[in-house]
Parts: structure tokens; sequence; C-alpha cells
């Protein structure tokens, strides 16, 4: 069984593995990057992304649902320390849901690279909340990934340093991603690792870095009309994308949907971020005050996650700790925490020599009365506790003759108000009095133990008796959203469909289903009725006797026009009444038509008359073509002869599947044609 370790991120996760000596990173989904988003890692990476696609049956994931979903759900990591519902394409999942579909998809994707995932260690942000710590263990375990244990990122990413290093000293990890910032201080010495301190702020990350960026956009190109889902998803992709260019270069042009460019200098987003790397250095100051240090006790900084390499957070965590981080060629900070969790993962099953000591982030408590009627945070594990701990501290009932208590189980910081957001309420247990008592007997002790693993025991014992009233580990978190019932909705999930769309939906008629039509074919002249759906190329037809003389090179009259392509489908309705008409053009259609067409080409994309390929699609028009065709049994109106879509679709070639057109005259004739096979090179 392979040592496995999975770092579950909430942009991008990574998977690694132990190959005896050394870590192999597994590129699970490389495959499916459009060339805009290949840099160097990314094959590396698989993005926590759910999907749904019309063209596709069932949900995507990784790549394929960053890039070519129509709508997607992302960042579910987040939404773990309260399972908030989670909407895919109009129906709702709890997060835990979609990070299980997450798992599943990344060992299915091990599985196609010739290796298993069984069982893992999994990371979570240092700073992680005790029901997310949870709730990632049963997602993972619903994927059937048994977890051997859950380790904090930044000493993930330590364990990965020292493991090329072999050096005693005393780190400091900067982790800041997609979603959150951590700071965490650790010693290691000869093969042991403890963790001294960890702070961190929730919610404070790369996808706030995107919002700064589109607004820096958006003051210059303003929205001039409403955009479609798809238009917005585009936008989002090619913001997120620029935000990681303007890492490595000057500027970045973005296009958006309203065909307004607009450049963005690197040092324009780094002013526009400036507060937040000012929170996001507030932990670094909070850890070295709790332990008393100044920044040259530090012997080394890694700075981990894709938010930590733009120029000028590093430039400001090496001005506050007065001393440059470590390269990134030392340590990755893409693929570090996987491949310490797969180091993790070696020693725990004795396959190389270690000792991995971690500590709890938060302080664990409960909640009590003063005197005054206030509540207030009562702690008995504090903070920083090197795991396993177990601490036990006494408690009296505010009344005589209790029959029974609830006791709230709390983490957080008992230094600061009980309602600050740094307080979470993980559930709430009942301790039942066998025998009403007065106060005085009615005490009872309190002990927590939380392992390494990140799981908590509560045990309640009468003083007065001996009896124990409480005794169970806490696997229900009431203070946030509903526990689904994660094996049902996984399965939902996997075999979920598209939302009906005009595309493949059946239709409804008279409160009774129609199936959908079945294939169609044009034949014989008397033949035309058996034609139930037709799929425009519409790009083809916009530019028939409309070519330019130079490739690349437009005069006024060498444009597509939508006019001619209007006048295609017009008559194609006439000679077909009863068929069903999809109009496919290529994403980049809209730019290459004259100006004065460009409003009704905008207007017939919103309204659906017109459809182009969803972000990042590959093959442009043509598959899009080709894959509504296939799906729904169609028949595909076009001059091109598909010649690379030709193996995977080999019915373009049967006879009745495809009409040629001709226009001449202002006349438009469609004739059966049939795609001929691609000639073979000797």
């Amino acid at each position: 069984m392979t040592a496995t370790g999975i770092d579950f991120g909430t942009t991008n996760s990574v998977v690694a593995q132990w190959q005896g000596d050394d870590v192999e990173v597994l590129p699970l989904d490389a495959h499916h990057i459009d060339a805009d988003w290949r840099r160097p890692g990314f094959d590396l990476l698989f993005p926590s992304v759910v999907g749904m696609s019309s063209l596709r049956s069932g949900p995507l994931f990784g790549w394929e649902a960053k890039l070519r979903s129509e709508e997607a759900a992302e960042a579910c990591k987040r939404l773990l320390k309260s399972d908030e519902y989670v909407n895919v394409q109009g129906r709702r999942f709890a997060a835990t849901t979609v990070a299980a579909g997450v798992f599943t998809a990344m060992k299915d994707g091990a599985h196609h690279n010739l290796t298993e995932i069984d069982r893992a260690v999994i990371t979570v942000p240092a700073n992680a909340t005790g029901a997310a710590r949870y709730r990632t263990r049963a997602a993972a375990r619903f994927a059937g990934i048994d977890v051997q244990a859950l380790l904090n990122e930044p000493t993930a990413a330590a364990i990965s340093y020292v493991h090329d290093m072999h050096e005693n000293e005393q780190i400091l990890v900067f982790d800041w991603g997609g979603g959150t910032i951590d700071v965490t201080v650790l010693d290691y010495e000869d093969g042991f690792f403890e963790e001294r301190a960890s702070r961190g702020v929730t919610e404070l990350g790369g996808l706030e870095i995107d919002r700064r960026l589109r607004r820096l956009v958006l003051d210059r190109a303003p929205m001039r009309r409403e955009w479609t889902p798809a238009q917005e998803r585009q936008f989002r992709l090619d913001v997120e994308r620029s935000k990681i260019l303007l890492s490595s270069q000057p500027s970045v042009k973005i296009r958006t949907p309203d065909d307004k460019e607009v450049e963005i200098f690197q040092e324009e987003l780094e002013e526009a971020i400036t507060d937040l790397v000012d929170r996001a250095l507030g932990p670094v100051e909070e850890c070295l005050r709790d332990l008393h240090m100044a920044p040259l006790d530090v012997d080394d900084i890694l700075m981990i996650g894709g938010t930590s390499q733009i120029p000028s957070v590093r430039a400001a965590v090496a001005e506050a700790l007065q001393m440059e981080p470590v390269p990134t060629e030392l340590c990755d900070p893409m693929t570090a925490v996987a491949r310490g969790a797969a180091i993790a993962a070696a020693v725990l099953a004795k396959e190389t020599p270690g000792v991995i000591q971690v500590a709890n982030s938060h302080a664990l408590g409960t909640v009590v009365k003063t005197a005054d009627g206030r509540r207030r945070f009562s702690e008995i594990i504090p903070r920083n506790s090197p795991l396993p701990w177990s601490e036990r501290k006494s408690y009296t009932p505010t009344r005589d003759h209790e029959r029974k208590l609830t006791v709230e189980i709390w983490e957080g910081d008992p230094d600061k108000e009980l309602a600050d957001a740094d307080n979470v309420q993980l559930t709430e247990l009942t301790l039942n009095y066998p025998v009403p008592r007065v106060r005085e007997e009615s005490r009872f002790d309190l002990e927590y133990t939380y392992d390494s693993d990140g799981l908590l025991h509560v045990k309640a014992t009468l003083e007065h008796t001996g009896e124990v009233v409480v005794d169970e580990e806490v696997k229900s978190f009431g203070s946030g959203g509903p526990t689904p019932e994660v094996r049902q909705e996984l399965d939902d999930l996997l075999s979920a469909t598209p939302v009906a769309s005009p595309l493949f939906s059946a239709q409804s008629s008279g409160g009774r289903t129609v199936p959908p039509a079945p294939r169609s074919r044009v034949g014989e002249p008397g033949q035309d009725d058996e034609v139930h759906t037709l799929v425009v190329d519409g790009s083809n037809l916009a530019w028939i006797g409309h070519s330019p003389s130079r490739p690349g090179v437009y005069e006024e009259e060498d444009r597509p026009s939508f006019a001619q392509l209007l006048s295609a489908r017009d008559a194609l309705a006439k000679k077909f009444p009863h068929a069903d008409i999809h109009v496919v053009v290529d994403a980049t259609f809209r730019h290459k038509v004259a100006q004065e067409e460009r409003p009704a080409v905008d207007a017939a994309l919103s309204k659906g008359e017109v459809i182009q390929p969803p972000a990042g699609t590959e093959g442009k028009g043509d598959a899009l073509v080709v894959a509504i065709a296939d799906e729904s049994g169609a028949v595909v109106v076009t001059n091109d002869n598909y010649a690379e879509l030709q193996s995977r679709h080999p019915w373009l070639r049967e006879s009745g599947r495809v009409l040629g057109a001709t226009h001449t005259k202002g006349v438009w004739i469609f004739t059966p044609r049939t795609c001929v096979a691609p000639r073979m090179r000797n």
C-alpha cells in the first residue's frame, strides 16, 4: 500500500506518493489543461472544482471543471467549518459532499496514472476548526480513502523542506494560498517535529485578491450590460489567470465581456492589495509574540501557497523578519505540502524514520456564566498544546437539584469575547444526573482528550459518586449547517446530469414528457421531414464568400457576415419547418464581424439564439457543433470536413448526417454531403 499525501486546497489540490527514498507528485489531470493555462508546475495541480456542462453527462472535476464548466462550485473547502450548502446547477449539496466528490475524482485520477489511493495523510489549514477537520476526514472516507492522519499544512511543508536539507532548525512557515493565511513556527531536531505556535486568518487569500483585480478592471471599463453566466465565468477565469501572470511579468491585458481591453500593471495590483498584505503579516507578529521570539530567532522562512509568491508579499515578509525567504527551488510553494504529507504517511507506516509532533491551533473549552450572568469562554486545553493532549477541569451547576445540563463544546480564543468570530461552538452534549443533588454534590470533572488526528473526546464524571455521565467522541457539529446524508448525496452528485437545457432536454407537452427525438438524417427528396434537429456551423456559413485574401488580414468586405448567417438559418427553418435549429459560432466570432453587426451578435448570444463554446472548450466551435450533434442525434450543416474530429466521431462519414450549404444570388441551397476521411501521410 503506497504511502500517499493529499494537499486538499481551497483552489487546487495536489497528490504525492512515497517511492521508497523520495516523493513523486502525481500529474492527475495534466491532459485537461488548456494552452493558455499551462505554466511550470500547473500539470501537478488538480483544481478543487466541481462543475457541470451541457456537453457532458455527469459532473466534471479538476481542470475540466475549472475550464469547461458552464456552472461550477469552487472553494468548497472554505465551507466545511459550517457545512453550508453548495449549488450545482440548481441542485443543493452539502460542502462535505462536494469535497467527497473532489476526493473521489483525485482517487480516480490516480487510478488512471496506474497507482491507487487507499489511505493517505491529508493536510488541513493550521487554523482549521475542529468541525472543518472532522468534515475533511469524513469527505475522504466517503470517497473510499482511509485517513491515516490529518496534518497541518505548514508542518507538511516543513517536513518536505527538512527531508531535503537534513538540518536542525527553527522554521517559520508563511502559508498563503487561495483561501486562508496561516503562519506556524516549528522546531525540527533529529527527526522530531514540534509545532510551537500557529496563528492565522480565515477567508483571506487569493480569492480576495481576485476581487481586487476585478475591481481595478471594472473601474476603467464599467459593465455596459448584464453579462450571461458563461461570460461572467470566463471573465473570472481571465482575472485569476492574469493575477497569476502578474507575479512574473510587469503587466497584463484583460478583456471584458463588453469587448473592452484594460492593461493592469504589477505595481497597480500590489498597491491595491496593500491592506490585505498588512493583514496577512498580523499572524507573523502574533506567533513571535506568543513565543517571546525576535525575528532573528527564526532560522528559515518557508513561503508556500500561490498567493505567497506575489513579489510584494515576499518582500513584505522578508522585511518583517529581516531575512530572505527560502528560494522556491528549495521549497516548491505549490507541491511542498503534498510532498510533506507523503513523507509523513511513510513515517507513520514506518517506511522511513522520523517523529511528528503536532499542536492544536485553537483553545478548547466550554461556556460558563459569570456572577453577573454574562457568558464567557472557559478554557480546558490551551492553544499550542502538543497533541495528543488530555486536560480536565471541575465545574459546578448554578442551581441545586439539576436533572440535566447542556454542556457546550467550544474552540477559539478565550482572550476574546465569546461572540468574536474566532470563537466557534462545535456542538453541545447533554449531561443527565441519575439523582438530582444540591450544587456542591453535583460538581463534575469535564475532561477533553484531543488526539493528533484532530478528534476530540469528551468525558464528564460526577465528583460525588465517580459516575461517568458523558463519554463520547465529538462527531456532530450542531452549530453549523445540517449534517448531510453524505453517501446518498455523493451518489446523487456523481450521477448528476446537467439541468435541462434547450440543447438536449426532453420536451414537456401538456404535463407529459416527450422523449428526445430519434437520430436525424437527410437523404432523398421527400425525406426532409425525418430531420428533427439541425446544428448549424454558424462561423462556417457566415464566411461563405467572405474569406480573407491573406490569413489574419481582414478588409471590410473580408469579414464573416452575421446577416448572411441569419438568412441561412431562416432558409433552413423554411426547408425543415419541424426541426429544432441550433446555431453555433466560435468564441471569437463577435470580434471578427463588422463593427455595426456586433450589437446584433451580442443580443443573439444573450437570448440563446446563437451559442458559443463554454470557456476553454477544446476544438472551439467545431467541437461544440459535433458534441451537440452527437448527443442529440442531429444533422450538421457545414462545408467543413472536421478532419481532426472524425476519429472520435466516425458518424460524420455516414450518409445523411451532414448537409452542405451553397449561397448563390441570395438563395441558399442545402444538399447532403459526407465528410471525407482524412488522407493518411506516408
